[in-house]
């Protein structure tokens, strides 16, 4: 155990090699209790749960008896690099590249470093107690991963960079995404009337939701746009027979929602196009919109453009739908870097109040809004739990790290929806202009068949 006093007995000749073994021991076991009590400090901002910490030499120390889940750390290298600059970051690449394992409740884990990075500890202190052994772990210049990053061309929120940012993201693979969602591929968070609802019973319900909001009537026009691999438009134009037309900037996604659509027999009513919805132009407004998880990709400086956009399509009396994530309460910042630089590049999240602010300067009236943060959790943690129950044929399709990089990055956002960092909502607009807005009195028809 960590923090233990080894007792050295040799009963050799050589007093010189025993003084060398005695201070040698006598080193490791001073470096053993800096880490002791720097875990011990770490532990005390941890809230209350149970870890351990296992080292590449076998010793291990523990907070307490039944641990939720171990850290593995593979090397001094490691434990130094980390102890040099402890941040989210920091912690998210040692773990995607394999230098750190966790090992039990990776939800628990994430909970934990959570608390610890944000808990105002005594810096100094951990200084103080890290410098010592930091200064006795020999230096590398590489951990022998090489990061990947998201490097983009041009502008931030240019149509050029946007392109890229989808691609980096979406066009991933079709068959990364078909393992782990739901057999209509919708990566977005689903609505579950009873929490034992299974994945794809719950985004069908999330579907007919939406359509419901929305009051599709057959022979309305319908624009999905962000439509991912077309679950919305082909449910909306198979169920509710309205005419639907999807837009997406994968190429992969946009591939594939065509080859649905033709095998769904609804070519007719129901189409999908390759390209960015600030090109889109109709003769015909629609009569409906929706806007299903790609609102986050905008960025705050560009949703007067977006809302104005989408205001210039829906025709006077239709209804607008954005779903989308939004930045909590005591989110300083709507980006993350891990997410940034890894899963999301661009991606940028705003409080709901300014969303609802900008919507109305573009000439919206707010009509309804719904949180569904709870219903996120519960769709994170199935996606986590099909990805992790797949490993083998997932990294058939990508590498191990990207693997690792999508575990973390499910268990993470759940967690941030679960603490209230994160929000999800349904917010219904109308282009009514300054008269009656043509919408029923109450929400009666939403929840009545």
């Amino acid at each position: 155990m960590l923090g233990t006093k080894h007792r050295v007995q040799h009963s050799g000749k050589d007093s010189r090699w025993l003084r060398d073994r005695l201070l040698h021991e006598s080193e490791q076991t001073n470096i053993a209790e800096r880490l002791a009590r720097i875990f011990e400090q770490l532990a005390a901002e941890s809230g209350g749960c149970n870890f351990s910490v296992l080292l590449w030499d076998g010793s291990r120390w523990s907070s307490g008896s039944n641990s939720r889940f171990t850290i593995v750390i593979r090397s001094p290298q490691t434990l130094r690099a980390i102890l040099t600059h402890l941040s989210e970051l920091r912690l998210a690449e040692a773990y995607i590249f394999g230098d750190i394992e966790i090992e039990g409740d990776l939800a628990a884990a994430v909970s934990v470093v959570e608390r610890i990075l944000t808990r105002h500890h005594n810096g100094l202190e951990q200084i103080r107690l890290a410098l010592p052994l930091l200064l006795s772990i020999p230096t590398t210049e590489h951990n022998g991963h090489e990061a990947a990053p998201a490097h983009l061309p041009g502008r931030i929120h240019s149509e050029r960079r946007d392109r890229a940012a989808i691609h980096f993201h979406y066009d991933l693979s079709n068959d990364f995404y078909a393992i782990w969602l739901d057999k209509r591929m919708v990566y977005s968070c689903a609505y579950f009337e009873d929490e034992r609802d299974d994945l794809d019973k719950a985004q069908e319900q999330k579907l007919d939701h939406i359509c419901r909001k929305l009051r599709l009537k057959p022979g309305e026009r319908l624009l999905d746009v962000g439509c991912g691999w077309g679950g919305l438009i082909i449910h909306a134009a198979a169920n509710y027979g309205v005419r639907a037309t999807g837009i997406t900037l994968s190429r992969e996604q946009a591939n594939l929602a065509a080859a649905r659509i033709q095998a769904a027999g609804i070519s007719d009513r129901c189409s999908v196009e390759f390209g960015d919805y600030r090109e889109h132009r109709v003769s015909e407004q629609y009569d409906k919109i929706a806007s299903v998880g790609m609102f986050e990709h905008v960025g705050e400086k560009h949703l007067p453009e977006y809302f104005a956009v989408v205001y210039r399509l829906l025709r006077r009396g239709g209804v607008f739908l954005n779903h989308g994530i939004a930045a909590g309460r005591d989110t300083a910042e709507g980006r993350n870097p891990f997410l940034a630089r890894y899963v999301f590049p661009d991606g940028e999240l705003v409080p709901i109040h300014t969303t609802l602010s900008i919507a109305e300067s573009a000439g919206f009236e707010v009509r309804d809004v719904e949180s569904l943060r709870e219903h996120y959790v519960l769709t994170l943690d199935r996606w986590r739990s099909r990805l992790e129950s797949q490993h083998d044929k997932v990294c058939k399709v990508v590498d191990e790290t990207t693997f690792r990089t999508w575990k973390l990055y499910l268990a993470g956002c759940a967690h941030a929806f679960s603490t209230r960092r994160l929000n999800l909502y349904q917010v219904l607009s109308s282009n009514s202009g300054s008269g009656w807005s043509a919408l029923p009195l109450t929400r009666k028809d939403w929840y009545c068949s």
